[in-house]
């Protein structure tokens, strides 16, 4: 596993925090899945070893909250919110744009590796549904006009860094 020195730092100051090791689990899976993009099985031994633990009280904790990645996702990641306002709202005629605007299916990386379309659990914008996180960035009233909007700015910019 090949984690930045930065992380590693921030990885031995956070589990200064802890009286007990294993409360450090949760802040190093983010901060390994910050870093990597993901939680490998390599990642899940190493954060063991490191809080003294056996591997699958570690995989125990990834499997059971969903924000954590198992597999690696494209260079955007595309979150579309499919609880009740924005499913209303047609936030899965919106997904299915991005799935066809960038060729791939939900869950699954676009056969360039640019982009990960999935559904997520509200992105708290109800008002203004279907709401759609590009990275870290919130688009609300997405429609599939304003999808192919997002997905022609997406691609553009991949383009240009070649």
């Amino acid at each position: 596993m090949n984690l930045k020195p930065e992380t590693l730092a921030r990885i031995d100051e956070v589990i200064t925090h802890y009286p007990e090791k294993r409360s450090g689990t949760l802040p190093l899976l983010h901060l390994i899945q910050e870093d990597l993009g993901y939680i490998s099985d390599e990642s899940l031994e190493w954060i063991a070893t490191k809080l003294e633990l056996e591997p699958i009280n570690v995989y125990e904790v990834v499997t059971f909250y969903p924000m954590f990645r198992r597999k690696p996702i494209g260079k955007r990641h595309i979150k579309v919110c499919r609880t009740l306002s924005c499913a209303l709202s047609g936030g899965y005629r919106t997904c299915a744009k991005f799935e066809s605007e960038f060729n791939t299916r939900l869950g699954e990386t676009s056969p360039d590796g640019e982009v990960t379309v999935e559904f997520v659990e509200c992105l708290a914008s109800c008002g203004t549904a279907p709401v759609v996180m590009v990275d870290e960035v919130l688009h609300e009233n997405v429609t599939e006009a304003k999808a192919k909007e997002i997905s022609d700015q997406i691609k553009a910019e991949a383009a240009q860094r070649g």
